[in-house]
């Protein structure tokens, strides 16, 4: 029953913003008695109008949040439907605050696309090392300039408003069918633990230019990693995996 009644709670969305115009009102709601810890809002808009939400799950008084975006490319969109709610019988956990974008590029994903709806590859878009990389449509085209899109200027606020301690990004590729964790100078360790935590291969790789893991690192303080998942539906053991691993990682960040 509790497990339901937490589900119940994500089916009606918070308001995006308190009389304020603070994005992230719902997500400061205080734990109290009976509060199932769980709440979801619309924090933007993609270029086609379709809602982008953040779900976030646990103690909001926590000092130290853990970020998750479950799809940037349309196309990888293996992880977006994994909740942190593994180790606690499908309710939040009440040690941990987390905070999951399921997918900040839907309407790539509504096009089976990598890209947005402008051609844009918004992990080449952000502004740490931007260049010019290629015309529109190709897979990493860059964009016009540093954080032209909308979905890539709402990562950027809500990273800005939030200042998780971590923020996992998940991603799929093509060169294999084993999972694995990337990561690259300060975000080193944090990798290191997460994939020792999902049990899957971790690799020292540098970050693409314009990516949100360079933007990130270079930028705040805190770590910004990547998970590499195989193409395909993720499989349920690994998913399980993930799931616990995220829980784990948000009660790590709480405590770090």
């Amino acid at each position: 029953m509790v497990a339901l009644l937490a589900a119940l709670a994500l089916l009606a969305p918070a308001p995006a913003a308190n009389a304020s115009g603070h994005l992230l009102a719902f997500t400061e709601t205080p734990r109290g008695p009976g509060n199932l810890l769980a709440r979801f809002g619309i924090v933007g808009h993609s270029l086609q109008g379709r809602r982008i939400t953040l779900q976030q799950y646990g103690d909001p008084a926590w000092d130290g949040e853990l970020l998750v975006f479950g799809c940037i490319h349309g196309d990888e969109c293996a992880a977006r439907g994994i909740k942190p709610t593994a180790l606690t019988g499908g309710c939040p956990d009440p040690s941990a605050d987390i905070l999951v974008v399921p997918n900040l590029n839907p309407d790539g994903t509504a096009a089976h696309s990598r890209l947005n709806s402008r051609g844009v590859d918004l992990n080449r878009n952000f502004a740490s090392e931007w260049k010019p990389i290629g015309v529109r449509g190709d897979l990493e085209y860059s964009g016009p300039k540093p954080s032209s899109e909308p979905e890539t200027r709402l990562a950027e606020r809500l990273v800005r408003e939030l200042r998780p301690e971590a923020t996992i990004w998940f991603h799929q590729y093509w060169g294999g069918q084993r999972p694995f964790v990337r990561a690259w100078g300060p975000s080193i360790e944090a990798g290191r633990r997460f994939a020792r935590l999902a049990k899957v291969p971790f690799r020292r790789l540098r970050w693409p230019a314009g990516s949100a893991p360079n933007w990130q690192n270079h930028t705040f303080p805190g770590s910004s990693f990547v998970v590499e998942l195989p193409r395909g539906k993720a499989k349920p053991a690994l998913r399980d995996r993930l799931a616990k691993a995220i829980v784990r990682m948000g009660r790590w960040v709480r405590e770090d």
